[in-house]
């Protein structure tokens, strides 16, 4: 029997939610910091940070983060170090 249209449409609002909305690379980044620290639900925080600020730099402290032991909350423990990274004073302004 032949699909109606209702199904065909339904069909094809599944196959578009399966390919990825990723449009810009800061995109992408703060998606990857989301996996890395188990932290899904904030994806979208992460995905700000990665617009704002350099995204090497998030990239390597949330590995870092990852490959410590005995963190409960990686998400928060990122931003804790995230905010103490930007209250240091940069010495390198000559």
């Amino acid at each position: 029997m032949p699909e109606s249209k209702t199904e065909k449409y339904i069909k094809e609002l599944k196959d578009r939610a399966k390919k990825s909305h990723v449009y810009k690379e800061y995109q992408l980044t703060g998606i990857n910091i989301a996996e890395i620290l188990s932290d899904e639900k904030h994806k979208a925080l992460y995905i700000k940070l990665a617009k704002q600020k350099d995204n090497d730099m998030l990239l390597r402290l949330a590995k870092n983060i990852n490959e410590k032991k005995g963190i409960k909350n990686k998400g928060a423990y990122f931003m804790y170090c995230l905010l103490k990274q930007n209250e240091k004073p940069n010495t390198d302004d000559r």
